[in-house]
């Protein structure tokens, strides 16, 4: 397995001090999620129900407000954006937890608004950072560091809210967000590469590069989060139809070190596959999990899905940075943050309605069904456009250099990309 082209990214400037300060900023972001549930199941004495309208609202507004900050962050920079959601987390994360619940809800909606957008920072300046020629390796390693974030960041929540108190989780999340901002403030990672015009002029005209290219990427980004959405909340299912609940933690676990596995080698791959195709693989062999009866049985069925999880996640990022133009990334990222988000809201209601009719082993049908069917109709709305096949990028002989192979840089859906990246947008 090769290495040399993850060495030769770590080596790019910048990039090993974006990848550290994202991979520790984004674990306040997942873990305040746990948080807030936890505080409205435990402090508040109220349902799951209830728990799911106050993160829906958080959801809805992290939807509507990631392209709207990216694109403030294409007119203004990113030190003005963050300077604003930064005061807005440290609002929010103080007067949450002496809110009544209706006001948590709309404080949640708009707190979601102005969310600090960590995940879209990290692949906007990925993109600047990193030339065309060695994204794919970047965002296998972006999507590598996301795993890492999500396997510790609820541990830590529910560690915290239960030797302490979830208003304790509450008010610890809201200090390690903003200091994930001000790290973030202070790094002042780039968001258009050096020979890109500077922020502040006037973004293109949004038609110029939402095409059908474009939205075929966002909608196959979509489909793969409400896989794995799906696939989380079949797991637990399954494993509570054996009997064996306790083993949820290690099966998450193993299941998230099959995704950094997948994300490694698709990063080290001369000719990877297709964004399209990697989206139809994670939704079919998500399927066969439907036949675990045990947690180990699980574990095992979940060896070919999790490999297919952050390259799908790193490719689709890949590709929309390929897409845009500089003075639009920050935008396009924010819409690519959105279908992630959209995606992992609709996973879980949808494929959880299956189980409650169905039965668990249902699940995974449901979840792996989903990513088919969205795969076929992203690769429909992309149409008959030109897609050049994957070609393997060959290695120059000089440190650092790299030659693109024909069609390389061409349509990232089905040429060569990486898939979204991380579960969380």
């Amino acid at each position: 397995m090769r290495v040399e082209p993850y060495r030769r990214v770590l080596a790019l400037p910048g990039v090993r001090s974006l990848m550290l300060v994202a991979l520790l900023a984004r674990i306040p972001i997942i873990a305040g999620g746990f948080a807030l549930t936890l505080h409205v199941l435990l402090d508040q004495g109220r349902g799951y129900g209830a728990a799911g309208l106050v993160g829906m609202a958080s959801t809805v507004g992290s939807a509507l407000g990631a392209p709207l900050l990216g694109r403030f962050v294409d007119r203004r920079g990113l030190r003005p954006m963050l300077l604003v959601t930064t005061a807005a987390e440290a609002l929010f994360w103080s007067v949450a937890p002496l809110l009544p619940y209706q006001a948590l809800l709309v404080g949640g909606f708009v707190g979601g608004l102005l969310a600090l957008p960590v995940f879209t920072v990290a692949r906007q300046s990925v993109a600047a950072l990193v030339p065309e020629e060695q994204r794919r390796q970047a965002y296998s390693l972006d999507s590598m560091a996301t795993e890492l974030s999500f396997m510790g960041a609820p541990a830590l929540a529910v560690f915290v809210a239960t030797a302490w108190t979830p208003t304790a989780a509450m008010l610890g999340t809201g200090v390690t967000t903003v200091l994930a901002g001000i790290g973030l403030y202070a790094l002042n990672p780039p968001v258009r590469a050096h020979d890109e015009e500077p922020a502040g002029g006037t973004p293109p005209r949004r038609r110029t590069w939402l095409r059908r290219p474009m939205v075929a990427l966002l909608l196959a980004t979509a489909g793969a989060t409400t896989v794995l959405v799906g696939t989380d909340v079949s797991i637990v299912a399954v494993l509570r139809h054996a009997g064996e609940v306790r083993w949820v933690g290690l099966v998450a676990a193993t299941w998230g070190l099959y995704s950094m596995a997948g994300g490694f080698v698709h990063g080290a791959m001369r000719r990877p596959l297709p964004a399209l195709v990697l989206m139809a693989l994670l939704g079919l062999f998500t399927i066969p999990v439907a036949l675990a009866g045990s947690w180990w049985t699980v574990s095992l069925l979940l060896v070919p899905a999790g490999m297919m999880c952050a390259p799908t996640l790193a490719s689709t990022a890949d590709g929309v940075s390929r897409l845009v133009p500089g003075a639009a990334r920050g935008e396009a990222m924010g819409w690519y943050g959105s279908a992630l988000t959209i995606g992992m809201a609709t996973g879980g209601p949808v494929v959880g309605a299956v189980i409650d009719r169905l039965g668990a082993p249902w699940g995974p049908v449901a979840a792996g069904l989903a990513g088919l069917l969205v795969a076929g109709l992203a690769l429909a709305v992309r149409g008959r456009g030109p897609a050049p096949a994957a070609q393997p990028v060959e290695e120059s002989a000089e440190p650092g250099a790299s030659a693109v192979a024909p069609g390389e840089r061409g349509d990232p859906v089905v040429g060569t990309q990486r898939l979204p990246s991380g579960v969380a947008g």
